[in-house]
């Protein structure tokens, strides 16, 4: 009886609208915790199951359907199969960092998620609990400094296992992730300017009253979104694995438990970055069209509601990850690099000053905080998206495709090249013809 009293004094009942006491607010971490490993090993898990399903709906064929109705017990089997096969490793390979490499992969981007609000507070009996693991005041500065890590286990992967093409792959990998992390994060800072705050939840509270930043800073969420892709290694952006020239890349000489972490891995990066951007540009778990979730009281209704709201756009952004994936083509590596620093950086560098001296302009005009602030940013980033897309690029500077010789150029090729079939490659008879003189028969 009185053990009982001293554990119900650990736990007195507070206000349900205010901030937890020390005891509940530690009670409250660990179930936290706890429920969110389980919940994201299992949503990673799943993800491997959506994109086989979607790509094979993509491609009109049934994907995996004999593992359980409907094919849900596919990642199981899966799974236990890779549990089974033997791990080996290379007599060459580094023996520790070669397996702890797998693991340095994985953990960066479920760490991510510890700062990410998910929902609405929770009201409870002793009180508040935030629907984030750890409602950090710096959580957009962790979120740019533990995203960086990755890199490290796949280069690692690659030096540790002692061959050539994992080797590349690792190369390739770092020089992709230090490119393209410098644009994800200067794409990011826009947002910062109109939240002024580095807090995350500040950053939803900001599109919760002047809209959604995918529309205030349009520019922006387009460079973030490609950043990301390149970030995760996923197409048009996988040149570190490349089947076609690495084998397998940086995985290569990986096999069993320690294989299946990589591409588990690259699905966890996945689900991170599609958090990350619904936070900073979709309103994170805002309801759209409506007011209600935005201020307390709150209730066990608000966050439900906006839980489902958050599922719902992170949903989407998987599915655009895995669409994009079966629809575009690799790029090429030059394409690659000049795509990060011939094109984005810049265009993020300008983005900035752009945005922060528009906002001078308002704030000193008085519309700061205001219907007509939101107006006139939406209109500068239609303005700015149709000078990128029709002005600027025309086809011709971020198209993958486009060629770098001019349309004469290619014509008087393609003439050569048809001149060349006509005389069956005899380059004397080909010659002759080149030389002849316009009009002589």
């Amino acid at each position: 009886m009185l053990l009982m009293q001293d554990v119900a004094s650990l736990f007195p009942t507070g206000d349900p609208q205010g901030p937890l006491a020390d005891g509940p607010f530690v009670v409250a971490a660990i179930i936290k915790i706890l429920v969110f490993f389980v919940a994201y090993l299992v949503t990673v898990a799943l993800m491997t199951l959506a994109e086989r399903k979607i790509s094979a709906w993509i491609q009109d064929r049934r994907g995996p359907n004999r593992t359980g109705p409907f094919g849900l017990l596919q990642p199981v089997a899966d799974g236990i199969k890779n549990f089974i096969k033997e791990s080996t490793k290379p007599g060459e390979a580094e023996g520790l960092l070669f397996r702890i490499a797998p693991a340095l992969a994985f953990m960066p981007a479920m760490v991510t998620w510890a700062v990410i609000p998910f929902a609405a507070p929770l009201p409870t009996p002793w009180g508040l609990v935030d629907m984030s693991i750890a409602n950090l005041p710096v959580g957009f500065l962790f979120m740019l400094a533990i995203s960086s890590i990755g890199v490290y286990g796949l280069v690692l992967a690659g030096w540790a296992s002692n061959n050539k093409y994992a080797l590349l792959g690792g190369l390739r990998s770092s020089a992709q992730m230090v490119s393209y992390e410098i644009a994800m994060g200067m794409s990011t800072i826009p947002v910062l300017l109109l939240a002024g705050n580095v807090s995350l939840s500040a950053i939803i509270q900001q599109q919760q009253a002047q809209g959604w930043n995918v529309l205030l800073l349009t520019i922006s969420w387009i460079l973030f979104v490609i950043a990301g892709f390149a970030e995760t290694n996923r197409l048009p952006f996988d040149l570190p694995e490349a089947e076609s020239e690495l084998v397998a890349g940086y995985h290569t000489e990986y096999s069993g438990m320690a294989y299946a972490m990589f591409p588990l891995a690259e699905y966890a990066n996945m689900i991170t970055v599609s958090a990350l951007a619904t936070t900073l540009f979709l309103g994170g778990w805002d309801v759209p069209f409506t007011s209600w979730d935005n201020t307390g009281p709150w209730t066990v209704l608000k966050t439900l509601v906006t839980f489902a709201a958050f599922a719902a756009k992170l949903g989407v952004a998987l599915f655009s990850f895995v669409w994009i994936r079966w629809t575009l083509p690799r790029f090429r590596y030059d394409q690659l690099m000049a795509l990060g620093w011939k094109v984005m950086l810049p265009l993020a560098l300008a983005y900035i000053v752009i945005i922060a001296a528009f906002t001078l302009a308002l704030e000193a005009a008085g519309l700061r905080n205001s219907i007509a602030f939101s107006a006139a940013l939406f209109a500068l980033n239609v303005v700015l998206l149709f000078i990128c897309s029709r002005v600027l690029d025309r086809g011709r500077l971020i198209s993958p495709a486009s060629p770098r010789a001019r349309l004469a150029e290619v014509e008087r090729l393609r003439e050569r090249s048809a001149v060349a079939r006509r005389y069956g490659g005899n380059p004397s008879r080909q010659r002759e013809v080149d030389t002849t003189p316009a009009g002589v028969a």
